[in-house]
């Protein structure tokens, strides 16, 4: 995989970012209107007939993050709740996608929605339902160990924290924002499938479920890891992210399929001797 030089990081002008986001939401609310897709809705009806477990997944609530302040994560637990209110039980029919933020709506405070951990340019910052990230990270992280199909995701596109106990292949999440930076995914299959969100005590945790068992098992891996160097003095991280197929019956190896490419602009020094504290 080559990789190109990448361009550093432009500061925008507060006027600019907001009238660029007043346009990019503006645009997304007719595509959703006039697209002509078929959008999953938030319902039960079918809940009883799909029990058959294809992937299921769960991240920690709570993580000590180096200059993050901790009451960013606890506020992130009400934002998290708010927003899988939404998504649970939500039922994507064969030809439906699902759109996170068309379901979520925009996190506001009237909503119940408070300030939680953002991060903006690579940096770290409070803002109204932040956090959400980690819920649009675990559904495409799921999504992609099932048959559907991820119409759109967006990767990120700074690589804020060294990966102290990282147990995913970097860049194998989603990231959002309210409401064009999407994840949408399409069931491209003969059958429904039924997402399941839910908060413990100590875990965000999820599930796809589906009216028959699965067929495939699918491994998740990365592949051309590389950091880059930049001529402006930063550093880059690159990799594209594969997935392996599997039959159930035979246990034998059926595919290898990429999945997407990473590029992210590294945030911390990745010279870090690796018995130094990251966090």
């Amino acid at each position: 995989m080559q990789y190109k030089a990448v361009e550093q990081p432009k500061n925008r002008t507060p006027l600019r970012l907001t009238l660029g986001k007043g346009y990019f939401r503006f645009k997304r609310r007719l595509f959703w209107r006039f697209s002509g897709l078929k959008f999953a809705k938030q319902r039960f009806d079918m809940a009883d007939s799909i029990h058959y477990q294809h992937f299921s997944h769960k991240t920690p609530l709570l993580r000590q993050l180096k200059d993050v302040d901790m009451w960013m994560q606890h506020n992130k637990i009400i934002n998290l709740r708010l927003a899988v209110k939404r998504l649970d039980g939500v039922v994507v029919k064969p030809g439906e996608t699902l759109s996170y933020w068309r379901l979520i709506g925009k996190p506001t405070r009237r909503k119940g929605y408070v300030d939680g951990m953002l991060l903006k340019q690579g940096q770290v910052m409070a803002g109204v339902g932040g956090g959400l990230c980690q819920l649009s990270n675990l559904i495409y992280w799921m999504a992609i160990h099932t048959p559907l199909t991820v119409s759109e995701r967006h990767r990120h596109s700074f690589d804020v924290f060294p990966d102290a106990n990282r147990t995913q292949p970097f860049g194998s999440g989603a990231t959002c924002f309210y409401n064009y930076v999407d994840l949408m995914i399409k069931n491209e299959t003969d059958q429904p499938f039924l997402l399941t969100l839910q908060l413990t005590d100590s875990h965000l945790e999820g599930k796809w479920l589906s009216t028959s068992p699965p067929t495939h098992h699918y491994e998740v891996y990365e592949k051309s890891h590389a950091i880059h160097s930049q001529f402006w003095g930063g550093y880059t991280r690159h990799n594209t992210i594969h997935r392996r197929v599997f039959c159930i019956q035979t246990g034998t190896q059926q595919d290898d399929q990429f999945v997407t490419q990473n590029h992210a602009v590294m945030m911390y020094n990745p010279l870090i001797p690796q018995n130094s504290p990251l966090v």
